[in-house]
């Protein structure tokens, strides 16, 4: 495994999901649970022939951040294109159900005193959703992660942090919006249907997957930003991942609740007016609706570095009801 101190330099998109998963904590707090050696496999891949993982493509394990308890869950894209299948979703709704029980043992124990000592919960996705391998099994774990992330709201924060190749789509896609923040890279991206599978119902005409840019453009971390449905942009390393994180843990959970995405009656009626403004105004790209929301020089935006891009960037303002 690579040094802690290399890994804060290292490109988080490259990064496997077991260097993400230590280098977003603390360095040498990293203690990883149901590790390979254990051996946890998919009991389905191997009557479908398909060759299995010791760690089921998920790694998990809890570190800390300052004097915080963190629950980690990395997915690993190189494995099965990071899709969720009956171990690895057990592993993941493991990992919630610890870090509510420590919750619980934390409040019970420190009445008066326990709100530093709270844990969080940071997850690192690269998916493109449900195992197709393992379906039903793999539908079952998406909805019971989004249960617990619900249990945990009021109690502890649970972090999404995207910026790995593969991104985060299918079901998977709702779970990391379901948090209560949302931290990208600008090659992160966020979606609920892959491009591919965009281009082979509708057709190429209508959205071209070899088109890199427009991937980017419509479901990359500068969109995202943009329009507010991530509430933090950093540059793609490890390191800058970290410190996002650990200026996130400072804030009170009732600033936290306010980069939500989804979650209450007014954020739903947020979206549904956005999709409202959508039809309206007919965006033939993404850069359409950055100039509705300010950026004159819109079509720029995408090939700017990451500083000129936060210097330059206008954000839509949560709550705009335009």
């Amino acid at each position: 495994m690579t040094k802690w101190s290399q890994l804060q330099q290292c490109s988080f998109y490259e990064a496997t999901a077991r260097d993400r998963a230590n280098g977003v904590v603390d360095r040498g707090s990293f203690e990883e649970l149901i590790s390979p050696i254990d051996r946890m496999t998919s009991p389905h891949l191997p009557v479908l022939g398909e060759a299995v993982a010791f760690d089921d493509g998920v790694v998990t394990g809890v570190g800390k951040v300052g004097a915080r308890p963190v629950f980690v869950v990395s997915q690993e894209g190189r494995f099965i294109g990071g899709a969720v299948g009956e171990v690895g979703g057990a592993k993941i709704a493991g990992i919630f159900t610890l870090a509510l029980d420590l919750y619980e043992r934390i409040v019970k124990k420190f009445p008066d005193d326990f709100e530093s000592r709270i844990p969080a919960i940071v997850f690192s996705f690269e998916t493109g959703g449900v195992r197709l391998h393992e379906a039903n099994a793999g539908l079952l774990a998406h909805a019971e992660v989004m249960e617990l992330i619900q249990k945990c709201r009021g109690k502890l924060p649970v972090i999404s942090v995207v910026g790995s190749k593969v991104g985060c789509f299918g079901g998977m896609g709702f779970v990391c919006v379901a948090t209560d923040a949302v931290i990208m890279s600008e090659l992160g991206r966020i979606g609920l249907t892959g491009p591919e599978v965009i281009e082979e119902v509708m057709g190429k005409s209508e959205f071209d997957a070899s088109d890199r840019a427009l991937i980017y453009r419509t479901t990359g971390g500068k969109h995202k930003y943009i329009m507010g449905d991530c509430a933090f942009l950093v540059e793609d390393s490890i390191g800058a991942f970290r410190r996002q994180i650990a200026e996130v843990l400072k804030l009170s959970y009732a600033e936290l609740q306010k980069c939500r995405v989804i979650g209450s009656y007014d954020l739903v009626r947020e979206q549904l007016e956005l999709v409202d403004l959508a039809v309206k105004l007919g965006p033939k790209d993404s850069t359409d609706l950055w100039e509705y929301f300010g950026n004159r020089d819109s079509k720029r935006l995408p090939d700017l570095f990451y500083r000129e891009f936060m210097d330059t960037a206008v954000i839509r303002q949560r709550g705009n009801r335009s």
